[in-house]
């Protein structure tokens, strides 16, 4: 029945000398027939969040932190000291943060995961596979603002201990994906692109910046396993 509506949804124009008609229907194949151009596919529709486990802790207030104000700007006071913190219970959380946009909740999970990444060494590795599904669910937001504070994170994932690059590899399948699509997306346009540079959010840079260091830091393995889920990437390091 459904199939039947659609294939009737023609529109004639001119007197009847043109029919609009719905791509791959029988009416498409006539003659004095325009076919309708399909829909969009999607892959870069932004999708809409939903509310994060990081903002009904922090408005609980069951994080040790504060806003502070000096000269530079901004930053987090923490309450304790960064290296008694549980990374188990709080990395994830300020992770999962990494979806929101809007202030202040962005702004502290933002600069908390970088706080908790410096001051973490050899205890964040352990954490990395209750990471993953965070840093998925943020990329694939499609989010331009989101992408480009995942990816800075990443990047900054890579170096925060000896072994964290090489223990990302296996998870290249979760988290590569939505880097592949966007790629070659330009998104800072005309006068755009030098503010986006200086700013670091030109996308397209961002990404093969963040599969470099990956590839850098993650072992013997990553460059076939980065190609694997990126064909167009072309190694840095062999180069």
């Amino acid at each position: 029945m459904e199939v039947a509506k659609r294939t009737q949804n023609l529109t004639s124009k001119r007197g009847g000398k043109e029919i609009v008609a719905e791509a791959f229907t029988i009416q498409s194949q006539m003659k004095n027939v325009k076919v309708q151009n399909p829909p969009k596919a999607g892959a870069f529709m932004e999708q809409p969040g939903k509310p994060t486990s990081f903002r009904k802790f922090y408005e609980r207030g069951d994080f040790p932190i504060a806003l502070e104000h000096d000269t530079k700007g901004n930053k987090i006071a923490w309450k304790i000291e960064i290296d008694k913190l549980d990374y188990h219970h709080y990395l994830p959380l300020f992770f999962d943060g990494l979806k929101e946009t809007t202030h202040p909740y962005e702004f502290f999970a933002r600069q908390g995961v970088h706080d908790l990444l410096e001051h973490g060494g050899n205890r964040i590795v352990s954490v990395i596979p209750q990471l993953i599904m965070p840093i998925k669910e943020a990329l694939n937001l499609r989010n331009h603002k989101v992408i480009c504070t995942t990816l800075k994170v990443l990047q900054h994932l890579v170096v925060s201990a000896d072994l964290a690059g090489e223990a990302l590899v296996p998870y290249y399948r979760q988290i590569l994906p939505m880097l592949n699509t966007f790629k070659n997306q330009n998104l800072n346009i005309g006068d755009g692109i030098d503010y986006g540079q200086q700013k670091r959010e030109n996308i397209g840079d961002l990404i093969q910046e963040t599969l470099e260091a990956l590839e850098k830091h993650g072992g013997e393995d990553a460059f076939i396993n980065i190609k694997y889920m990126v064909p167009t990437y072309e190694s840095s390091v062999l180069n």
